[in-house]
């Protein structure tokens, strides 16, 4: 049955499935039951779809009078913290541990009270950049929360006074699962005890992490087929050494995923590279396990370079600890860190320079047509050289080789009219033939000398682009709080501190995004300079070893 109800607060949709509604709009609600904290209805302009349950006021009008009464929904009260955190369908998480693991052992010697995220609880479902939700509810003793609204305020004749922004209750919105929103509006519970800070500083060209004080770098070697229960199961073991400590511990590509998640439900505002794909077939095969392994250094020089991810405690027990149990006491101990995704915010420490918000929103918006850019010319290189690299393996080296066959084709006609024939001139032919087969094998090698390592930087940044787009939105969603808090005090609907609180909250987000954009380009230049050389060196000296093969099938000639 169909009822009335009234928009408490205005909801802009994005994406088909949802509708946008306006503060004091009158809506048709199809069903009074919301599904997962959503109504489906019609909005006065007659259009149809998805809005959240807590945004809306259902009218009721009392069966013994003329007088109608907005009350609250039980779905959408504002007292019921659940619902500002709906549930996500019960899809596969990203976080979860893979049922076919890559290295096919059920997590047996894992850890058998391995975390499992249960995508039941909205406050655990992934956000932005596979970061997960993050309830600003906390059972730590240590925790103090500010005070909320009483959620008995149901009339809506009030002048609203002191209330809250509106909140994008879209479960899609990176903004809100990521735990930003709950962060600028300052739902974030303090921590009585912050044991992790890290620092922004201003540099020349504007905000960016303050370096590791201590820096260090970390090898992967020895990629090793290893088995365990007498064979029945196999896996591949990577020996990894950080420069700091030079002791090798030893990790399987489930060790690694560990640490890509945990690093992924930490911070919030940072692109994590993505790790080397999973591969369910020829995981064993020594040109997959050699491309993993230029992969997983790839992406272990990233994370050792980053300021923050570097100095993530998580990462330094990935790096150092060699011991079963302690191992398995440091995993439960990272997974229980509370400052994670919102509480990450808390632990950053900002510049006192003002910043204008235009101007960061400006700077943020030249920042996103670059990365769309740059993530289109990644893909139009990774295309051509992955092209390029079909032609070396296959369409080069057969062309060089029907050239060889036809120059030793020449060479045996010459040698059936032996009156006539120079052997000299025919061994100089049949040479130069089997030159040109060589150099189709010379191009069919050289790949993996030249584009397969470009190859691997460009899926590295693939990934590092890809993670962009949901933490641009993080900051596009502040400013969005900002301008509507700014209103809402204008019209006395807010404290100017209340206001000012939000503002003060977004200046943070926004000093991490634009610190992340610095970072992005310093590594970016390094990067692409040292793959641009790399690519050229080799290159010349491909072209020279073939120019040495050829001058010296020239000089054969020279004896005739």
């Amino acid at each position: 049955m169909s009822v009335k109800a009234k928009a408490i607060y205005t909801f802009l949709s994005e994406n088909k499935e949802e509708i946008s509604i306006q503060e004091n709009e009158v809506l048709v609600i199809f069903d009074e039951n919301s599904v997962d904290g959503w109504y489906q209805g019609e909005n006065s302009r007659g259009e149809r779809g998805l809005f959240p349950a807590s945004y809306v006021q259902i009218i009721r009008t009392r069966s013994n009078s003329n007088v109608t009464d907005c009350s609250i929904s039980p779905a959408g009260s504002l007292g019921n913290d659940s619902s500002f955190f709906p549930s996500t369908p019960n899809t596969p998480l990203h976080l979860q541990p893979s049922y076919y693991d890559d290295d096919d052992d059920d997590w047996d010697d894992w850890d058998d009270r391995s975390t499992v995220v249960d995508d039941s609880d909205p406050a655990r479902s992934p956000g932005a950049n596979g970061h997960a939700n993050q309830s600003p509810l906390s059972n730590n003793p240590n925790v103090h929360y500010r005070a909320k609204t009483p959620s008995g305020q149901d009339s809506i004749s009030s002048s609203r006074k002191g209330s809250m922004v509106g909140r994008n209750l879209n479960r899609f919105s990176s903004f809100v699962r990521s735990g930003v929103e709950a962060f600028v509006l300052g739902d974030v519970p303090m921590m009585a005890k912050i044991a992790e800070s890290y620092t922004i500083e201003m540099g020349p060209q504007g905000p960016w992490w303050k370096d590791n004080p201590q820096p260090f770098s970390c090898s992967i070697e020895d990629p090793t087929k290893q088995t365990k229960f007498k064979g029945i199961k196999t896996y591949i073991s990577y020996r990894v050494t950080p420069s700091h400590t030079g002791r090798p511990v030893y990790r399987r590509y489930k060790h690694f995923d560990w640490l890509y998640n945990r690093l992924l439900h930490k911070f919030t505002v940072i692109s994590v590279p993505h790790l080397p794909e999973k591969q369910a077939t020829g995981r064993f095969e020594e040109d997959f396990i050699e491309k993993r392994k230029r992969r997983l250094i790839l992406w272990m020089n990233h994370m050792t370079s980053h300021p923050v991810l570097s100095q993530y405690e998580g990462f330094e027990h990935f790096l150092m600890c060699a011991d079963d149990k302690q191992w398995k006491l440091g995993k439960r101990r990272a997974e229980k860190d509370e400052m994670v995704g919102a509480h990450f915010m808390l632990t950053l420490q900002i510049p006192n320079e003002h910043q204008d918000l235009q101007d960061v929103e400006e700077r943020v918006d030249n920042f996103k047509a670059f990365t769309k850019k740059m993530d289109d010319s990644v893909m139009q290189l990774t295309h051509v050289a992955s092209e390029l690299v079909r032609k070396h393996l296959g369409g080069f080296r057969k062309e060089f080789q029907r050239l060889g066959n036809a120059f030793q084709s020449i060479s045996q006609a010459f040698m059936l009219d032996p009156p006539h024939r120079s052997d000299t001139l025919n061994n100089a032919i049949s040479h130069t033939g089997r030159t040109y087969e060589n150099i189709g094998e010379m191009f069919a090698d050289q790949p993996k000398y030249d584009l397969f390592h470009m190859l691997d930087k460009l899926s590295l940044y693939q990934g590092l682009l890809a993670n962009f787009p949901d933490i641009i939105h993080l900051q596009k969603g502040a400013f969005a709080k900002v301008k509507e808090s700014q209103r809402m005090s204008d019209e006395g609907k807010m404290d100017q501190d209340e206001a000012d609180g939000i503002r003060k909250r977004c200046r943070t987000v926004g000093f991490a995004l634009q610190a992340e954009m610095s970072h992005f380009h310093q590594r970016r230049e390094v990067d692409f300079k040292d793959m641009m050389q790399a690519y050229l060196r080799e290159q010349i000296a491909f072209y020279q070893r073939v120019v040495q093969q050829l001058e010296r099938t020239l000089r054969m000639y020279d004896c005739l």
